[in-house]
């Protein structure tokens, strides 16, 4: 048996209003990444391959948990800020100003980029297309693979192995925390979810506000 372990990464720079200005971790961020990297030191066994995005976020929480990752652009978040701009043009709908608008503004944006109403940076199908792919080549049976990655590829990953409809993968994507490990077991037939959004390294009062979502 195999295991795929997907990150979400640190808490990045939630106040921007761009993906250039978004792509950095905050300081919570690296402290997240560091207590993850110190968790997974202490129980984990060591990891037979490790991948991450080519974003800056998912460079900077992987050198936070202090694991040597091959970069991928598959592993790379959609394009959150597009994505709003369009429903602006299309629909008349704002950008997010706050935590409230913005999870009220994921299912519409989601529905609306599935049913092809908007575009963003790339289509629906290919976003999903190049998740199913990384997967499959990372999902090997007998191997454990790590993957440092963004909350929408974590959301898509569950789409696909769960058969999620679109209402389900706003609820899924929503409250992914930052620095969240999701486990899926690897075998010949198939790969198969056995731990949704846990932070081991997040446990005790003491960091109680440390689990952060945006």
């Amino acid at each position: 048996m195999g295991e795929l372990i997907l990150v979400r990464h640190g808490q990045a720079n939630s106040g921007a209003t761009t993906e250039e200005a978004y792509d950095r971790l905050s300081a919570l961020g690296h402290r997240q990444a560091g207590w993850l990297g110190d968790w997974f030191a202490a129980q984990e066994a060591p990891f037979d391959q490790v991948y991450r995005g080519t974003m800056r976020r998912h460079r900077e929480t992987a050198e936070g948990i202090g694991v040597e990752a091959q970069a991928d652009a598959r592993l790379n978040e959609l394009d959150y800020f597009a994505l709003a701009r369009d429903m602006e043009i299309t629909h008349g709908m704002p950008i997010p100003a706050t935590q409230q608008d913005f999870a009220d503004h994921i299912p519409q944006t989601l529905k609306a980029w599935h049913a092809q109403e908007i575009a963003g940076a790339e289509p629906f199908a290919a976003f999903e297309a190049r998740i199913a792919t990384v997967l499959a080549e990372a999902a090997t049976p007998g191997r454990r693979v790590l993957c440092v990655t963004s909350g929408g590829v974590i959301a898509m990953s569950l789409r696909i192995a769960l058969g999620l409809d679109m209402d389900r993968l706003a609820q899924v994507l929503l409250p992914i925390f930052n620095s969240s490990v999701h486990r899926f077991r690897v075998v010949e037939g198939g790969t198969f979810l056995t731990s949704f959004n846990a932070v081991p390294h997040l446990e005790g009062p003491e960091r109680v506000e440390a689990r952060t979502w945006v």
